[in-house]
């Protein structure tokens, strides 16, 4: 193993405090327990949206924390959930008053911890409210997960209801934004070598030099099918349409009901892309895929779109969510009306994604 580091059980933390010095104008960082704050948070009459999960998919979250996307992010441990603790104490920090809308990706840690954090929050009298990301077609059940997985969707969603916060929108109104942008997006991810978690110091699987994964989760999580790698074209190709082509997917998920001070199941049902969509394309290096190649999915995937009927206005290329220095890309796309593209055009400034400032 070789990687830029000192003591693997510094690893977070050093990190967490190279962050803080880089970017003081925008964000603080609160150590045992750990989490990422805006600097001038609480924000007088904002709804404030906070997500976490797992080190290792830099800048996701702790990136995003700023002007117009979070106004707090819980690291874990590398690949690791966060504690229900950090996540209340993160909540309380960046509360105004009027309320903290948790964006949970779905994994099964994830899930459970920012529940807990959600009845400590509303024990305490902080409005809460959770809404789940679950936008990977490739598999239904995978490592960590019960349903489809919380992949490239959690970025845009951290971004356009970040900027709705930002503009006003109170708790009930980010929650129904936060859902719609969920049930609108779909993702699928590809891996062509491993990622190293430090503490275990070797791949965390063996992908032999003329093989790639299709359908691998941001953990290194097992995907649809192991094969010959093939060319750029190809692959884009295979993932787009099969993000194109997904069903009407439904699932029943937990959401908070705080005028009862109880989880109630709320069935979803997602929309099937059609011809004449406008999307919003998010192409996203898993960490040691160079922008470069990333370009080159790009134009396969607009012209599979166009064929398909489907129009990008807006897009992402970059690596946003990764997964340490795996070498592969995920695809997302984004069916996008007129609110979602307002809040994506929004000002941001947060250290990972930053426009009209």
């Amino acid at each position: 193993m070789k990687k830029l580091i000192n003591e693997v059980d510094d690893v977070v933390t050093e990190q967490l405090e190279g962050m803080a010095a880089a970017h003081p104008d925008l964000l603080k960082v609160n150590y045992d327990p750990n989490y990422v704050y805006r600097a001038d948070a609480p924000v007088a009459g904002k709804v404030a949206i906070v997500s976490g999960g797992g080190s290792g998919h830099e800048p996701m979250h702790g990136g995003f924390v700023g002007m117009g996307m979070l106004d707090g992010a819980c690291p874990g441990e590398v690949f690791t959930s966060p504690t229900p603790d950090q996540m209340y104490e993160c909540a309380a920090k960046v509360d105004s008053g009027t309320g903290v809308l948790f964006i949970v990706k779905n994994y099964t840690g994830d899930v459970m911890n920012f529940e807990m954090a959600a009845e400590m929050a509303n024990t305490e009298g902080i409005k809460v409210q959770n809404i789940l990301i679950d936008d990977d077609v490739a598999v239904k059940d995978s490592l960590y997960t019960a349903g489809r997985r919380g992949v490239g969707v959690t970025v845009l969603a951290e971004k356009i209801v970040g900027a709705a916060a930002e503009a006003g929108y109170d708790l009930d109104q980010c929650a129904d934004l936060c859902r719609k942008v969920n049930m609108n997006g779909r993702s699928m991810g590809m891996a062509i070598t491993s990622c190293i978690v430090p503490a275990a110091g070797k791949p965390t699987f063996d992908l032999p030099d003329d093989e790639m994964e299709i359908g691998i989760g941001i953990h290194g999580e097992p995907g649809q099918v192991r094969e010959k790698m093939a060319t750029a074209d190809e692959i884009t190709e295979r993932m787009t349409l099969e993000i194109l082509n997904d069903g009407a997917y439904s699932r029943t998920v937990r959401e908070f009901d705080r005028e009862n001070g109880e989880w109630v199941d709320v069935e979803l049902i997602d929309p099937v892309f059609e011809e004449g969509d406008k999307v919003i394309a998010f192409v996203n290096s898993m960490g040691g895929t160079p922008v470069s190649e990333l370009y080159a999915v790009y134009g396969k995937l607009d012209a599979v779109c166009k064929d398909f009927g489907v129009e990008i206005v807006r897009n992402l290329i970059g690596p946003y969510i990764t997964s340490l220095e795996m070498q592969g890309m995920s695809i997302t796309l984004l069916k996008a009306d007129d609110e979602i593209l307002k809040f994506w055009d929004a000002p941001v400034n947060t250290p990972g994604l930053r426009w009209g400032v």
